[in-house]
């Protein structure tokens, strides 16, 4: 399990090896992704909080990204943080994600994105339930749930 010393490890040296790697071209995202997923998964945008199609969704089954199908979080892991986004523990793998330090908005906050993609999914923070206290803030629109 992860600890927020590992993400901010992740963060600074290097990430954990992807087990493939998804590469496309900006003509080929916009082609597969709706503008909503684009705008967020490839430019980096945020959806509102609450109006998502996750925030308030708990039924069982496996977030994928929305952009290589990659399996990214149990829902076994989701949680009500009352963010307004979906959030979850623990991702299903430690290489599932990638962590990048992401200073926008005149925050310091830790993106998390597709380890094979780079889809752009949210952020991790510090601040979430024991034992390992992290809290992954993901767009709904980055993810798609599936039966596990």
């Amino acid at each position: 399990m992860l600890r927020w010393s590992d993400v901010i490890k992740y963060a600074k040296y290097s990430n954990p090896e992807p087990p493939r790697r998804v590469e496309k071209t900006e003509d080929e995202w916009r082609a597969q992704l709706t503008p909503a997923q684009y705008r967020i998964a490839r430019e980096k945008g945020t959806e509102p909080p609450y109006r998502n199609a996750y925030c308030r969704s708990y039924e069982p089954g496996v977030y994928v990204c929305i952009g290589c199908g990659s399996r990214l979080f149990d829902s076994a892991t989701k949680y009500h943080a009352i963010s307004g986004w979906p959030s979850f523990t623990q991702p299903v793998a430690k290489n599932a994600i990638r962590y990048a330090f992401d200073g926008s908005h005149h925050m310091q906050r830790i993106e998390v994105l597709c380890n094979v993609c780079d889809c752009h999914l949210g952020h991790v923070f510090p601040d979430g339930p024991e034992p390992h206290g992290l809290r992954y803030c993901i767009n709904s629109e980055s993810i798609r749930r599936v039966d596990a």
